[in-house]
């Protein structure tokens, strides 16, 4: 078939496609929905992974995270309160001394980031804010892949001494500087007044990854050396009177509003191993380790984030395969209904067929012009469905604040098998036409 008789029979079938807009309309409302259904399910899947990939961005490679827990009070079951049982063991809690013997006898870890958290506040020309003093050492930053955007990392000697400095988040940079350099600067952080000598970069985190990981917004947190909060804010693990006082009142802890004081030095440890297949094995000698060093009391958790969000990634991964078939399913329905209502317009244009037939056209025309209008049909809703499928997405982001990624070999796939549904299924029809006999179907009535 020549190209002039291709361009004839594609003007045939586009005139009669017009023709008949609102049964073409209806025919294509299955690949509208089909390739919508296909586009949008899978930039919601997509998005999804993308936020897991987030998280393990944020909170590490290969790292495991011990968090200390304070005791509670034990007491039998159905006795009084005269019947209290004893703390059997008496934990010295999770100090600085067991990232010292981590570092020494644990093998195969390759950093170690211990953090003390203290709640305080911001005072700078007038404005006071809640913020997090967060003690560290170096390796923190690495740990969590945080990087510098101005100044320097604490030093050696800063380290060691105590020294009253400070690395600030971007948005303490934004809310207490406003279009000036911080470095150098001093900032009042709780009784204390501190040097910035860093500005860490802005670091996007999602309100669902907060709630999920059981993180803060990193930005508002001002950054200390581990010493500078042990010398100069607190030091939970030194034994003071009014301590001993606290902890051995039998009257407070007979009293149900009783709440333990915090004994831990530190407040959370991340211990960062060299492969992912030695997080089990590591955690396990970290759980047996602390034990002993706290004589028998379990006062600590340890969580393999990673290991979490891995399988959590993998349900992901199934859900969306189950979204797809559901999507291609309906692309599967829309290919039928399209050849139905073919076969039903082949029914109803017999007359046509035969008056084509009987002045030259070839079967081979019958059928392109058949082909071309369920192909257009096909193509059009795809269309349609393409923006259909970009605004679901969209809208499912926006309003129900649910991150989609809309890739570009989504939208390519969805069209490539909406046409290719068209063509399957237009070519039942394209023959069924192109059988008729001439004479019978000039006859029918």
């Amino acid at each position: 078939m020549n190209k002039k008789g291709l361009l004839s029979n594609f003007y045939i079938a586009m005139e009669a496609v017009l023709a008949n807009k609102l049964r073409s309309l209806l025919t294509a409302l299955g690949i509208i929905f089909g390739v919508a259904a296909v586009i949008a399910m899978l930039a919601i899947g997509n998005g999804a992974q993308k936020e897991i990939l987030e998280q393990i961005k944020i909170i590490g490679v290969n790292n495991i995270i011990i968090q200390p827990i304070v005791e509670q009070k034990e007491q039998k079951l159905g006795g009084s309160n005269n019947e209290i049982k004893e703390v059997k063991k008496r934990s010295p809690g999770l100090k600085l001394r067991d990232v010292e013997s981590i570092r020494k006898y644990i093998p195969g870890v390759q950093k170690l980031s211990p953090e003390i958290l203290l709640e305080t506040y911001i005072i700078k020309n007038g404005i006071r804010r809640s913020s997090k003093l967060v003690g560290v050492e170096p390796a923190y930053f690495k740990v969590v892949n945080f990087e510098l955007q101005d100044g320097k990392m604490f030093n050696r000697q800063q380290l060691r001494t105590g020294a009253p400095v400070c690395i600030i988040g971007k948005s303490i940079q934004s809310k207490f500087f406003p279009g000036e350099n911080p470095i150098g600067q001093k900032i009042k952080i709780g009784n204390q007044w501190l040097e910035v000598i860093g500005v860490l970069k802005e670091r996007f985190i999602s309100e669902k990854a907060i709630s999920n990981l059981g993180i803060r917004n990193y930005n508002m947190d001002v950054y200390t050396p581990i010493q500078t909060v042990l010398i100069r804010y607190i030091n939970r693990s030194l034994v003071t009177g009014s301590g001993l006082k606290k902890g051995g009142d039998s009257d407070n802890y007979n009293n149900n509003n009783y709440k333990p004081a915090n004994y831990h030095q530190i407040d959370r440890l991340v211990v960062q191993v060299d492969a992912s297949e030695r997080l089990n094995s590591t955690a396990n000698v970290l759980a047996r380790m602390l034990e002993r060093r706290h004589y028998g009391v379990v006062d600590f958790q340890i969580t393999i984030p990673e290991l979490l969000l891995k399988q959590q990634q993998k349900t992901q991964h199934i859900f969306n395969v189950i979204l797809a078939a559901i999507a291609a399913i309906s692309l599967l329905v829309g290919g039928i209904g399209i050849m139905n209502i073919m076969l039903a317009s082949v029914l109803e244009r017999i007359k046509e067929i035969g008056l084509r037939l009987s002045i030259g056209a070839r079967k081979n025309d019958i059928v392109m012009q058949f082909l071309f209008e369920s192909v257009m049909i096909s193509i059009t809703g795809g269309i349609a469905g393409i923006i259909l499928g970009i605004g679901l997405a969209y809208s499912v982001s926006s309003l129900a604040e649910f991150p989609t990624q809309i890739r570009f070999a989504s939208i390519l796939i969805s069209f490539g098998v909406a046409a290719t549904v068209g063509l399957i299924f237009g070519i039942t029809p394209a023959k069924r036409a192109a059988e008729q006999d001439p004479i019978t179907s000039l006859r029918h009535e």
